[in-house]
């Protein structure tokens, strides 16, 4: 938003330095970018008088003139300037660069120098030499151009409009009033306390209903309001020089008094207008177009819907639109003749011949105006502005005030209105209470005491944004302007207002009362160090958008998708962190990395039939091979098979003490049929863990030795924050040998080592001290459907050595259990 410091000053008080301003402005949250001081495109610029004009001897297209810069009787001598431009002549006052003035606009320093053997000491400029719009291919003729032209040798930039300062300011997206000088004006009063001088309420212009289809009704009341205001009599013609530098200084170009004014009222109140030509929109209609300045266009033939696909559309900027059904138009006659706060078309623009004109003031939703703009990669002064919100109540304010200045700079005669708007509920005042805000800010420091900030300063302060108080016990009932209704809604927005333009260096800092430690939560502790657990068992943790395409790799439920998205590609929440982790496993296989072993833990989001499902999840992939322990594979690569893998995650998960257990499934969509389990934790299915289905590594090109995990994390950080999980176990060093065993089964193929185990366990109590899994091989020498697997066994008695026969016995009762429960045998 360029605010002009001319145009501010007249709406209200602030006659300090402008960078004492924009401190205050950037403080307060808006942020100045930059100051354009527009009269330094002018330092060094004169008015001259061109008293002898010449051809230049060696040239046709130069002429060598006499200037005089100094009022007549001094006794200055004529400076002589070659100039190229083929308006130049005798008589004519210029506006003259003098030799060490330099032109920012162009980035010329003026030196003297000579052309073609004729020496030349200045320049005489034209306007877009000065940084100024200008149709022209000459120098600038300042009798053509000003009223009244100034005694020679001063100063041109004043009579130009070159004396004034332009701010940059960022307009965060929950501030839309920020895009208005009226709000910017409310927004300065409050920070400095300056008067406000804002224009006076043009006239209320009495409405009719207007006419539209059920269809277009609905469309308008997602918005809240659209009105039609048709005048009369209108004369088209350039605006005048002040209006039109304030367009220029807001960075808009101007075109014709109509157009400039809806411009200016936009800028002015933050609300976009657009002025129609009714001839041109009758002959639209189907009337004859030789009499369309006497026409007068139907309000009953206007609609809103959205476009049809591959519509087509000329815009007013000369671009040529094939319309999707994400575009909403306003049509007249069915036929679209503007794309709903984007811009309008080209077929009802105003001309030069325009008489007759509809002036809309419409509020369009801020989701629809992005859609639009987005369907035809086209973002406009006016999208910008409802893409942020606006106010509803503004609308027909700016309606009238633009009628009044075509009234004004136009000769506009009002003929009717008409309007169709949704019931609006006016908002209820909002409580602000007294020992809320004391309470949230703290006291201020006034000549270094601590006090809490009077109830003057706040009154003052919510007063100049334009809200309502009114004073109770408690504190006040506030009822918010309009422009804010967007931004204040609570009780602690007002109180944030409070502190943001008081300043918040002016409250006093002070550490809470009683002083409590802080520290991570037992969660949070167990969270990191999982996250540890896992990259010390070789994984890299990574960090994906939760934004994601409407369709992931595996055929599920749909995914939510987001209201207004930016990006068509990343317009819906995830329901899996698996998807971005085997794409970036592709990708770095891809760029010829042997593998890529990564976790991410993250939120999903999932849609129940009644409400929306968010949860955190635990996600990893294990895709080729481990770098760095080439060591343990004499330098040969190689990829971990199943059980490795699994290896892997149980490293992590033991490190945390968390019990897990598998359960073979084959029906994840996911995973190979034969090679998959789903994990228990606590005895509940908390995830699962499986080698990638061969069909989905063909087709995402990966190895077929990719394996994934994924769970939920809630029950493993439950797992591992029990109280007794971490509590120490003390016991006395052990006084007496052990004596180990080994014990090799075959066993179907379908029984689990940790079935094997939990038997073993518990058939060999009291003696059995340890068991763990030491082998399992399933090849030619054991028959099929069978595996073996081999267990080393510790038997020990803290009181006494164990005798041979007391050994054999535990050892027999356990391959007795086996024998029973699933049918064992020992393998010699």
């Amino acid at each position: 938003m360029r605010v002009s410091l001319q145009w501010l000053r007249e709406l209200v008080s602030c006659d300090g330095p402008v960078q004492e301003l924009a401190e205050r402005l950037s403080i307060a949250g808006f942020e100045v970018e930059a100051i354009d001081d527009l009269a330094s495109q002018a330092e060094g610029v004169v008015v001259g008088y061109v008293e002898d004009r010449q051809p230049h001897p060696d040239a046709d297209r130069l002429s060598v003139c006499q200037l005089r810069v100094s009022p007549p009787g001094s006794d200055e001598p004529l400076l002589q300037v070659v100039c190229g431009a083929a308006n130049v002549r005798t008589g004519i006052h210029v506006p003259v660069a003098l030799v060490g003035a330099h032109l920012s606009a162009v980035d010329l320093t003026i030196q003297a120098s000579e052309l073609r053997g004729v020496a030349s000491t200045g320049m005489i400029c034209s306007l877009k030499e000065l940084g100024l719009a200008d149709s022209s291919d000459g120098i600038a003729v300042l009798d053509e151009l000003l009223e009244a032209v100034p005694p020679l040798g001063t100063p041109v930039a004043a009579a130009l409009g070159l004396d004034d300062q332009v701010l940059e300011l960022a307009i965060t997206a929950n501030r839309p009033d920020g895009l208005s000088m009226l709000g910017i004006a409310r927004e300065v009063a409050a920070l400095t306390g300056g008067q406000l001088s804002l224009p006076p309420a043009a006239p209320v212009i009495a409405a009719e209903p207007l006419p539209v289809e059920p269809a277009s009704a609905a469309a308008i009341e997602t918005g809240g309001l659209f009105s039609l205001t048709a005048l009369t009599g209108v004369r088209v013609e350039p605006s005048p020089a002040w209006l039109q530098r304030r367009l220029e200084r807001a960075g808009l170009r101007p075109i014709n008094n109509v157009v400039d004014i809806t411009n200016l009222v936009m800028l002015e109140t933050g609300q976009p207008l657009h002025a129609f030509d009714q001839g041109r929109l009758a002959v639209l209609g189907g009337r004859p177009a030789d009499a369309a300045a006497d026409l007068v266009a139907d309000p009953a033939d206007l609609g809103l819907r959205c476009a049809h696909a591959a519509e087509a559309f000329d815009a007013l900027d000369g671009s040529s639109h094939q319309l999707s059904p994400e575009a909403l138009v306003v049509t007249y006659a069915n036929q679209p003749i503007a794309l709903a706060g984007v811009i309008g078309g080209a077929g009802s623009a105003v001309q030069s011949d325009t008489e007759t004109l509809w002036l809309e003031a419409a509020m369009f939703s801020a989701e629809a105006v992005r859609r639009s703009a987005r369907s035809v990669g086209l973002r406009t002064d006016a999208s910008a502005r409802f893409e942020k919100g606006l106010p509803v109540e503004v609308t027909l304010l700016a309606a009238d005030r633009a009628v009044q200045l075509l009234q004004n700079l136009a000769g506009a005669r009002v003929q009717g209105r008409w309007l169709h708007q949704r019931p609006h509920q006016p908002a209820d005042p909002l409580r602000l209470r007294r020992d809320a805000l004391h309470n949230l800010l703290g006291p201020v420091l006034v000549d270094g005491q601590e006090e809490d900030l009077a109830d003057g300063r706040i009154e003052q302060t919510l007063t100049a944004l334009g809200c309502n108080l009114q004073a109770d016990e408690e504190g006040w009932l506030v009822t918010v302007p309009p422009s804010r209704s967007m931004d204040l809604t609570r009780e602690v927005d007002l109180i944030e207002e409070v502190a943001r333009l008081v300043g918040y260096d002016h409250f006093a800092s002070h550490l809470p009362d009683p002083i409590e430690p802080g520290g991570l939560e037992a969660g949070q502790q167990a969270e990191r160090w999982l996250r540890q657990a896992l990259c010390h068992a070789g994984l890299q943790e990574t960090c994906a958008f939760s934004l994601v395409p409407a369709q992931g790799l595996v055929e599920h439920s749909p995914r939510l998708g987001l209201t207004n998205p930016l990006l068509t590609d990343y317009g819906h929440l995830r329901d899996s962190l698996l998807d971005e982790l085997l794409l970036a496993a592709r990708r770095n296989l891809q760029a010829s990395m042997p593998g890529f072993w990564a976790f991410e833990i993250g939120r999903v989001f999932q849609i129940e039939p009644s409400n929306l499902i968010e949860r955190s999840e635990l996600a990893g992939v294990l895709c080729g091979e481990r770098r760095s322990e080439l060591w343990s594979s004499a330098g040969k690569g190689r990829s971990p098979d199943y059980f490795e893998a699994r290896g892997v995650l149980q490293q992590a998960l033991a490190a945390l003490k968390i019990p897990c257990e598998d359960r073979a499934t084959s029906h994840h969509p996911l995973l190979h049929p034969g090679r998959a389990a789903e994990l228990l934790v606590e005895g509940r299915v908390a995830g699962w863990f499986g080698q990638l289905h061969p069909e989905r590594a063909e087709a995402l090109d990966l190895p077929e030795a990719t394996h994934l995990f994924q769970l939920a994390l809630t029950p493993l950080l439950s797992a591992a924050t029990r109280r007794n999980r971490w509590q120490p176990a003390f016991a006395s060093f052990a006084t007496v040998p052990a004596s180990e065993r080994d014990l090799a089964l075959v066993v179907p193929d379908s029984v689990t080592a940790a079935q094997l185990l939990g038997a073993i366990r518990k058939a060999g109590k009291p003696l059995l001290e340890s068991a763990e899994l030491i082998d399992r091989y399933q090849g030619s020498q054991v028959e099929a459907g069978n595996a073996s697997q081999a267990f080393r066994l510790r038997y020990r008695d803290a009181r006494r050595t164990l005798t041979e026969s007391e050994v054999e016995q535990a050892h027999t009762k356990i391959l007795g259990a086996l024998q029973k429960q699933f049918g064992a045998a020992r393998r010699s």
